[in-house]
């Protein structure tokens, strides 16, 4: 049976979401979970990559077990056998050739920022100084990004991926309650380091130093060197991924 795991994590002690030879991840951690509970080596397949520092309030991974299991306790032996900075909510079964990662139709991101010195916030925001960034211009620019499907200049360099193309969803800046601002972008994918990149360079918008017609002309050079140096990863958050109905059991 196939599977998948609803859960969260803070991202703060972890070398992102996958395996890494020489630092702990959130990935190697569910799969000693699992394994430990199945008495054999499981592995586990998730939605996408978290970089390092980045949080996830929701993230989607799938594996197999060749036995059914009760999900609810599933769910509650995991929780326990995991460290307390990650969390599992929910397991659910799925179809057999569903996939955490290829049959995800679109990912939520949200990028926090604050102006304001917080001894409890400044794991998880973006502590900007000087002058108030222009959201303004920031939105304006953020809406040249539904005129483009490459994002090359938004992508870490030299990784694996075939394809740079992604479709933009939804990206705005909105002002909290407490007066703070959260960035929210969703695509039906994400290249590494890309929400970041973008962020970084929206910030160069709202400092004054790039006009939303620069901002267009970086996307259309495909060349990381040209957009902003990316926003810290700590003020990441992955919150949300959607998947077709007609993939659940239950």
């Amino acid at each position: 049976m196939r599977y998948f795991v609803y859960l969260a994590y803070d991202g703060t002690n972890y070398h992102g979401w996958q395996i890494q030879p020489n630092g702990s991840s959130v990935q190697e951690e569910l799969m000693k979970a699992l394994s430990t509970l199945m008495r054999r080596e499981v592995e586990v397949v998730g939605a996408g990559r978290t970089d390092a520092g980045v949080h996830a309030s929701l993230m989607v991974a799938h594996f197999d077990s060749e036995k059914e299991w009760d999900v609810v306790l599933l769910a509650d032996k995991l929780n326990r056998l995991l460290p307390p900075d990650i969390s599992v909510y929910k397991v659910v079964p799925v179809k057999a050739d569903a996939h955490a990662r290829f049959d995800a139709t679109y990912r939520t991101y949200k990028y926090y920022v604050t102006g304001a010195k917080n001894p409890f916030g400044r794991f998880y925001k973006c502590r900007l100084f000087g002058a108030p960034l222009d959201f303004e211009r920031m939105n304006e620019a953020a809406q040249v990004l539904f005129d483009y499907t490459d994002f090359t200049s938004f992508s870490k360099l030299h990784t694996d991926v075939k394809t740079n193309n992604c479709r933009i969803m939804a990206a705005r800046w909105e002002k909290t309650a407490d007066e703070e601002w959260v960035f929210t972008i969703q695509a039906d994918r994400f290249l590494r380091n890309m929400v970041r990149a973008i962020v970084g360079t929206l910030f160069e918008v709202g400092r004054g130093k790039l006009t939303v017609e620069g901002f267009r002309k970086i996307i259309e050079q495909k060349d990381r060197c040209k957009a902003g140096t990316s926003a810290p990863g700590h003020a990441l958050f992955l919150v949300d991924i959607g998947y077709p109905d007609d993939l659940f059991l239950i």
